[in-house]
Formats: structure tokens, sequence, C-alpha cells
């Protein structure tokens, strides 16, 4: 496996690969964080967090994340900065250290990719959902190419978009077969009807 270190931003929300996480950026040490990132043309890690807060003292994140990448940045109507991320690999976080800005860095381990498989015919509707889903999702995911062909590019769409609790987001991060991922998203989105 791949290692890295990378500055971490633990959030309250799930990051899956090849997908968009807008962001507004405020407290000094992830200005900085942006600013080498996007100098450098390095990813960070999102992961959810475990314990703790987005903001204030680093909050401990659970041990699975995503690379993310910066695709854009922009000035919000609050005068805050604003940047969309897009989600790369996964992987495992084998330290942390704590930097003199508070930012939290890991040393990480690249987690290899979904095996390319076609999207079965029994999951055929998940993918014809997702279609309908992504058209009227708005501009976020304007630029994000389409593969409904893809059974882990439609497992990863919907398990981010669908109001799923993100501790099941996180589980669903952390399957590494597409098949077993999009068998978890069709009992979901049952739960989801009946309810």
């Amino acid at each position: 496996m791949d290692t890295l270190t990378i500055p971490l931003f633990p959030l309250s929300t799930v990051l899956f690969p090849g997908g968009p996480i807008p962001l507004r950026i405020f407290e000094p040490r992830y200005l900085e964080m942006v600013s080498h990132c996007v100098k450098k043309q390095t990813p960070f890690g999102v992961c959810l967090i475990r314990d703790g807060k987005e903001a204030g003292t680093p909050a401990e994140p659970h041990e699975i994340g995503t690379l993310a990448t910066i695709v854009d940045w922009h000035t919000l109507p609050d005068g805050l900065l604003g940047i969309v991320a897009e989600g790369g690999d996964r992987f495992t976080i084998q330290g942390t250290q704590i930097q003199s800005n508070q930012l939290l860095t890991a040393e990480v381990a690249l987690i290899p990719g979904d095996p390319v498989i076609a999207l079965p015919s029994k999951y055929a509707k998940l993918g014809h959902l997702l279609s309908e889903i992504i058209e009227e999702a708005g501009p976020l995911y304007a630029s994000v190419q389409r593969h409904f062909e893809d059974a882990s590019w439609v497992s990863y769409r919907l398990a981010e978009i669908l109001p799923l609790d993100t501790v099941v987001k996180q589980y669903l991060l952390e399957i590494s077969s597409p098949l077993t991922r999009l068998t978890h998203l069709q009992s979901a989105l049952r739960n989801l009807f009946d309810a």
C-alpha cells in the first residue's frame, strides 16, 4: 500500500471517491491548509468526526477517509472562502499529529480502488433512480462525469446523495465491494420508503 502524509479536515459529513464537496473555510489552520494545497497541487484528507466538533480543538476522526483535491475556490457572499473539492482514493489513517496551528496531519495508507464492475441488471432501478436525482441535484453535480454503467460509481453517488445517517454513510465508505455497497443501499432505500 502507498503511504503519504496529508493534512486532515475532520467533518460532520462523509466524502466518497469521485464526489464533490463544497466547504466554507474560515479557521486560520484551514485557510493555511487550502493555500498550501492549491500552491503545491496536493490533496487533503476528509474524515467523518468520531468525537469532537468541526471548529476549535482538533476532532478525533474515523480511521477511513477520502483524499480531497480542490477543483474550485471563490469568495462567498459573506466574505468567507468557499472551495469545492473532489473525492479521490480512500485511505486508512496510520497515525496522526497535531501541528502548532492545531491542524491535524496524518500518515495514511491508500486503499486500492473498487474493482471495475458493470452495473448488474438487478440494480438497474438504482441506476435509473440516480439518473433522476442527479438531473435535479443542481450546479454542484453539473461537472461531475456520469458513469451509470459502473457499479462503483452508482453506489458511491447514491451513498452520498441519499438522506442516510452519517454513521451509515461511513459504513458504506468502508465497504470495498461495489456490489455489497449496492445491496446495502437497496435495503436502505426500502427502509426510507417504508418509513
